[in-house]
């Protein structure tokens, strides 16, 4: 049996860019179980800031999703939308450490002069060096270096990234005025003081740029634990661009199941049978990370 975490704080933060689907589920199920098993506050927090990928009506559907599913939030949701003076407020801290610089490129000519990296197309530095093109609305971008960000995931053990190399410098605020995910997202984990953030394998990637923006602010760093991710028969992670459908409301407990056996755990057969509250008492109780199969990150 795990031990018990005190003052566990774990959220889940969904971006309204279509309803719950199975994908989203298991991260849900997968955030809710950790926090419940540690009789802690479980959060949901809406990533709404780019505008262009939401879909009217997103948000309440997830969130009459979610409440149907049993899945309680502790505390008031929190919308990014409505906390720009935050992250401009954070931003401002890092101008100030002369950590931030404006930049012009085009995505054109990031891709012409740029190396392609496990993350995608590595920042060059060209703005890094002051060659900006006045005439162009300006992103700002993070200074990186070559020190490695290491980090222990509940899950997936020991994970490096030299950012300067593997990387580069990346952006915080977009040319059309948008907050990036990863500015927004350390500054609402540590003003919402989460502890311990569960969430999908596909933000692995991320975690070790989160972590280097935590340190150069004074944040606390979060407990990691990256969740496999659930693929179609094609391998490509669920979502709204691959026609993930919606969870069945109709008929929830067997999508239930079976997002808990993704997740590695042993439901006894009878628990199909049985209501939302007795589903959740068993899997609370039963709750076991170290049984949750690695996947692909």
């Amino acid at each position: 049996m795990q031990p018990v975490v005190s003052n566990y704080r774990g959220r889940f933060a969904p971006s309204p860019s279509g309803p719950l689907h199975f994908g989203s589920l298991v991260a849900a199920m997968g955030s809710y179980l950790d926090a419940k098993f540690h009789q802690g506050k479980w959060l949901v927090r809406i990533e709404d800031l780019d505008l262009p990928r939401i879909v009217p009506g997103a948000t309440s559907d997830i969130l009459f999703a979610l409440e149907k599913l049993g899945m309680e939030w502790d505390e008031k949701v929190l919308f990014q939308s409505q906390r720009s003076d935050v992250y401009q407020a954070a931003l401002e801290r890092l101008i100030q450490k002369e950590m931030i610089y404006p930049c012009t490129c085009s995505r054109k000519e990031i891709a012409d002069s740029g190396r392609l990296g496990d993350s995608g197309l590595i920042y060059p530095g060209t703005c890094r060096n002051k060659i900006t093109h006045k005439e162009r609305q300006a992103a700002l971008r993070l200074r990186t270096d070559h020190f490695p960000v290491k980090l222990t995931d509940a899950l997936r053990g020991a994970v490096c990234q030299q950012l300067e190399r593997e990387v580069g410098d990346f952006v915080l605020r977009r040319a059309d005025g948008v907050y990036a995910y990863q500015l927004a997202v350390i500054v609402d984990d540590e003003v919402q003081n989460i502890t311990h953030v569960v969430r999908g394998a596909d933000l692995l990637d991320s975690t070790p740029r989160q972590i280097y923006l935590q340190r150069l602010l004074g944040y606390t760093t979060p407990v990691y634990m990256h969740l496999p991710i659930v693929t179609n028969a094609q391998g490509e992670k669920l979502s709204k661009q691959t026609h993930a459908p919606p969870i069945d409301m109709s008929n929830v407990m067997p999508q239930m199941i079976a997002a808990l056996q993704f997740l590695g755990q042993n439901p006894p057969k009878a628990l199909v049978n049985e209501d939302l509250t007795i589903f959740w008492q068993w899997a609370i109780s039963n709750w076991q990370p170290d049984k949750i199969p690695l996947g692909h990150p």
